[in-house]
């Protein structure tokens, strides 16, 4: 069941669950006013549904619809030229004009790519823009699964929640006011060939901070921001109570299967006992007959379950995300710590050379004493390379200064926008799921009703 959104010149499809088993009064206290903003796919028979959607504010959308249509498995040689079975994902864009009723829209403009070059647009983005928080890509392969679950990368259905999230993370991109600007994204969406190289001909590899460079600077600031220190703690403490979730769920999913399936002993139980009676045969029969369909429909239920489960391993991924912010600010404030630190080492060096005294022991200071005080024009040279490079360190101060309240102010502003985000899409998802629950049990309920009525015709 679909239904447009209620907003001023928008034209996005969402969706909300189509149950007849939940009234509309139900489904109103459930939702508590709520719209799930999940758009239901229907591939053989199993209801799919795409990430939390993304608003359309930006211009790049007003102007382009961007999907994910379609992935499809291919044969190849990889870099060491051993032979390798790989998934593509079709690309679409097309103009994002109104159709007229009964005409025919614009035929998209499509190109394939691997998973590792939304790898490499990720990781583009990622240096590039470090004070944002880069949307993720859905998991390489799947974690969390239960038993009846592949954990193979290439397996269909797999590849289908991951082509989802492929496209989720397009729109999450092409959905920021910043992000959505950037040439190399737009260039991902348009140019198949020589879109690698135009990556790599920005240099973003030579900005890239190293891990070590990173972890030093977490260990050996002095004054860390302690808006962000708690904002990182917050990430830990989130990813944490995401991961728990998951292995919960997917316990219960196991279970669930498990009970589920033993019902269909009932169905065999009813059916063999229908045989030898006459007038209780057919109500018997009847009643195996929805019990094996109440044991087969697990299977569909556990489908959609994992829809909902992306959505959770998105904010799971999200807060490595909002890591990487913060320990950009932390390199920040190392590097500017260092700067004050270096500028105020060379004062001390000027005070020292014009009043003659050494206030800590230095090497230069006992070279002195034993060789002898250096000539006043000696001094004179080296005071003016100290007033200069004093100049220099407080011009750099300057700019590190500015380079760090301009950080922390443009991440601020994307943090605030990322809370309201997540506050709005996890709420959403955690509704939906208790919505499919509610429904679940209340399908349980009137397969046990249709059975009784069975016994009733006995």
């Amino acid at each position: 069941m679909r239904m447009m959104m209620a907003d001023s010149g928008s034209n996005e499809e969402v969706a909300v669950i189509g149950n007849t088993d939940i009234t509309p009064a139900e489904s109103e206290n459930n939702i508590i006013n709520t719209v799930v903003p999940l758009v239901a796919l229907c591939d053989r028979n199993i209801l799919r549904f795409k990430l939390p959607m993304v608003e359309r504010g930006t211009a790049l959308l007003r102007k382009m619809e961007i999907s994910v249509a379609e992935a499809e498995k291919r044969m190849g040689k990889n870099t060491v030229n051993i032979q390798e079975t790989y998934t593509v994902y079709l690309v679409e864009t097309r103009p994002a004009e109104t159709v007229p009723e009964g005409g025919t829209p614009a035929a998209p403009d499509t190109l394939w790519r691997r998973y590792s070059e939304f790898e490499l647009l990720r990781t583009y983005l990622l240096v590039t823009y470090p004070y944002i928080i880069i949307p993720p890509l859905p998991e390489k392969r799947a974690e969390f699964v239960w038993h009846k679950l592949s954990a193979d990368n290439l397996d269909p259905d797999f590849v289908e929640r991951r082509r989802v999230g492929l496209e989720n993370f397009l729109l999450r991109v092409a959905s920021h006011a910043v992000l959505s600007k950037d040439k190399i994204f737009f260039l991902f969406l348009t140019e198949e060939k020589g879109w690698r190289e135009a990556v790599l001909e920005t240099g973003f590899q030579d900005k890239a901070d190293s891990r070590l460079k990173s972890l030093s600077a977490m260990f050996r600031v002095k004054n860390p921001d302690k808006r962000f220190t708690a904002l990182k703690q917050y990430s830990d403490e989130l990813n944490t109570v995401i991961s728990q979730l998951l292995r919960v769920r997917a316990r219960v999913a196991d279970r669930l299967y498990g009970v589920y399936k033993v019902h269909g002993n009932y169905g065999r139980v009813f059916s063999e006992w229908s045989a030898i009676e006459k007038e209780m045969g057919d109500g018997l029969q009847s009643a195996g007959h929805h019990m094996d369909t109440y044991a087969t429909s697990i299977d569909d239920i556990l489908e959609e379950e994992e829809h909902y489960a992306d959505q959770l391993k998105e904010y799971l991924f999200y807060t490595d995300a909002v890591r990487s912010v913060c320990r950009k600010h932390e390199l920040i404030q190392y590097e500017l710590e260092i700067a004050a630190q270096d500028l105020a080492y060379k004062k001390q060096q000027k005070e020292e050379l014009v009043t003659g005294t050494v206030r800590v022991f230095s090497l230069k200071g006992m070279t002195s004493k034993l060789f002898g005080q250096e000539s006043q024009e000696q001094r004179e040279s080296r005071l003016a390379a100290l007033e200069q490079s004093i100049q220099e360190g407080e011009e750099s101060l300057k700019e590190k200064n500015r380079e760090c309240q301009e950080f922390v102010r443009t991440a601020w502003e994307d943090i605030e926008r990322f809370k309201e985000q997540k506050d709005k899409d996890l709420r959403e998802a955690l509704i939906s799921y208790a919505i499919m629950q509610i429904s679940m049990c209340k399908k349980g309920v009137q397969v046990w009703s249709n059975a009784k009525e069975c016994f009733n015709k006995m």
